[in-house]
This record gives structure tokens, sequence and C-alpha cells, in this order.
């Protein structure tokens, strides 16, 4: 799955694109030359940070989790699990409430229907799949895409989570987390990137600063945004406004566990000339838990209806 999603939300730039995204995360990550003093290798760091990615990802073993999303029509929490399948997600909260009766019958048919009809859940893999290839794409492209500076050493947690509230699940206790050292850096488009695509041309007009933890060589926070309007297709396809802002943060879970934990996106813009758009999303996840090995998507439903009955997770 990322960048982060966690698996879920990985694609910042396929939200932007295809609603029209968990490839921004790693998007600053550029491996350009940068200015930076004699004793931090920019680039070399940036380069090592990406590999470090990649290696997670390959290595990642499924996890149960919260999700808190809200956007401008939504404030929902779903419990999401991850499996060879796909995620399997369940409603538990709406608008900071608990389902009633009859939201809960209507969450209990459709994780039946998915049971009784794997072409749907091989339907939604294909889509994540589809998100992950977009996103690690897009990551080849970024060493011409940015140029970096490297800016100071700070301190930076990097293992607390957001505390969701949901109903059914106990908040864990107030953590202050743990200080490490991080790398600040700022980055701008390198004005000789020529995107190959339609995907590719949102880089050219982002710049912004990211903090990278300096002992696991993982990104902990991102701050970008559009400096100019980003137009596609000459404007014909669409646009993005200038000022609209990506917010990111990555959490230590494991020992080399590191999972996207918030995520907060407001873009405005057009599509086909006239139709406006506007992406006002803010998205928290939290109580990692890995799953058992061998847990399949059908196996999931079962452990989500569980939990939903009154299970203690």
């Amino acid at each position: 799955m990322p960048l982060g999603t966690p698996r879920q939300a990985r694609g910042i730039l396929s939200r932007l694109l295809c609603a029209m995204a968990p490839g921004l995360i790693f998007a600053p990550l550029s491996m350009a030359q940068a200015d930076s003093p004699p004793s931090v290798d920019a680039a070399a760091v940036v380069r090592r940070a990406i590999a470090n990615r990649f290696a997670e990802d390959a290595e990642h073993q499924p996890m149960r989790f919260l999700l808190h999303k809200q956007d401008e029509r939504h404030n929902i929490v779903q419990q999401i699990i991850e499996t060879p399948q796909g995620d399997v997600a369940m409603l538990v909260a709406v608008n900071g409430a608990a389902l009633n009766s009859g939201g809960q019958q209507m969450e209990r048919a459709r994780l039946d229907n998915l049971d009784a009809n794997p072409a749907l859940q091989e339907h939604r893999r294909r889509r994540e799949q589809e998100d992950k290839d977009r996103v690690d794409k897009l990551m080849h492209l970024l060493p011409d895409a940015f140029l970096y500076h490297y800016d100071s050493t700070v301190p930076c947690d990097v293992t607390t989570q957001p505390r969701i509230a949901a109903p059914g699940f106990a908040l864990p206790p107030t953590s202050s987390g743990v200080t490490a050292q991080c790398y600040h850096m700022t980055f701008k488009p390198n004005p000789n990137f020529q995107p190959d695509d339609i995907e590719a041309k949102v880089f050219t007009g982002m710049a912004g600063e990211v903090w990278i933890e300096i002992s696991a060589e993982r990104l902990c926070k991102l701050h970008a945004h559009l400096i100019e309007d980003v137009d596609f297709g000459w404007g014909i396809v669409g646009r993005l406004n200038k000022g609209g802002t990506v917010d990111l943060e990555q959490t230590q879970i494991g020992e080399k566990d590191w999972e996207l934990t918030r995520m907060k996106l407001n873009m405005t813009g057009r599509a086909l000339l006239f139709k406006p758009l506007s992406f006002r999303i803010n998205e928290e996840m939290a109580d990692f838990a890995p799953v058992q090995p061998g847990t399949d998507y059908r196996a999931a439903i079962k452990l989500l209806e569980g939990r939903r009955s009154g299970a203690t997770q």
C-alpha cells in the first residue's frame, strides 16, 4: 500500500486527480542537489529516506486501525483491517455518535454482501493497487521534480498518534511521545523539470517544508502549498488554485514501521473549464494493531462484525 495508506490514505495525488495523493507524502523528498552545510548531504539523506520507505512497504504486515475522516459532507469513524485481498472497512460512528440499529443493520448487510461476492472485493483491491502503482511511478520522478535546501536540525515527536474518540473504543492514555532529532528541509520546484504526464504536473507548482527523522531516516512531517495555479491540459481538463495546502504526518508505530497518521488537504480549483472543485479533507489514523498472519478479507469481515456485536478487540 502509502505511502502512508496507512495504506488507505495513500493517494493524495490520486484524490486530487481521481477525485483529483499518499504519494505526496514523499513528493518533496527530491534527490536534486541542494544547498546544505558540509555535515549534511541533503540529496543522500533524501535518497535513503525514499529507499527506506520502499523497503518498509515491501515488508509491511497487515494492520487494524481507526480512521477518522472529516470533509465538507461527512464526519465519520471507520475501523479498517488490511488484508492481502485489500482493505475491509466498517463504519462505527457518524458525527461522534454510534450507529443506530438501522445503521448497524445496513453495515452488516453491506459486509455480508461483500462476503458473498468476492468480485466486489477484488474490484476494491484493484483500485488500491492502481493507486499504489500511480504513487510509485510519481516517486520515480521526484529526483528531478524539486530542489532541496537543508535548513536546520530540530527536535521532533515521532511516536504520538492522534486520539480518536469512537463508541466502543477506549481512548489511549495521553502520551508525550518520543522526542527525536529531525532534519528540517525546504523544497521548491525544479525549473528544469518537465512532467511527462498530467499527474506529475502538480509538482511544478508546489513548494514547502519537510522534517526527516535522522536515525531512521524516515519522513516525519510535511507541509506543502501551491505557489501558483496549476493547469491540466492547458486549463481545459482542470486547474488547482494557488494557495492550496497539504499537511501530512507519519508516526513510528513499531521498530521499523512508520504509518501515515494525519493528513489535511485544502485545495480548490475547477474541472472541465467550469465545474468548481473543492477538497477539504482532514483524516486521522490511530489505534494501530497487527493482524494475525493469514487473515483474509472474509476473516476480516468476521472480526469487524464481531466487534459490532460486542466482542472485545
